[in-house]
């Protein structure tokens, strides 16, 4: 799960202020003892700014196909039930490209 810098600032502070040690206040939060000490690493050396998530979001794949073509394919092996998957792929390009 990802969380926003509000709540990852919010679970530094509450393991800072815990009496319990960080290992025990982690596991009742549920949070990763390394994902936690890389969070408190670079709040640590860069401030709060650090804190937000740098990561892009879901890419497309790169061999994901179009949906148009699934219906082909889909349509083809509908027709060809006495093809295997392998089979399906190879007539699929030879006879439609």
């Amino acid at each position: 799960m990802r969380y926003p810098a509000s709540e990852r600032l919010e679970i530094i502070r509450m393991v800072e202020r815990s009496h319990l040690p960080a290992k025990q206040t982690l596991d009742r939060l549920g949070i990763a003892r390394p994902t936690f000490y890389r969070w408190y690493d670079l709040y640590q050396r860069f401030g709060e700014d650090a804190l937000a998530d740098r990561r892009p979001g879901p890419r497309r794949a790169w061999n994901r196909i179009p949906e148009k073509v699934q219906g082909q394919i889909l349509e083809m092996a509908l027709e060809r039930c006495e093809l295997s998957p392998r089979e399906l792929a190879v007539t699929f390009t030879d006879e439609r490209r």
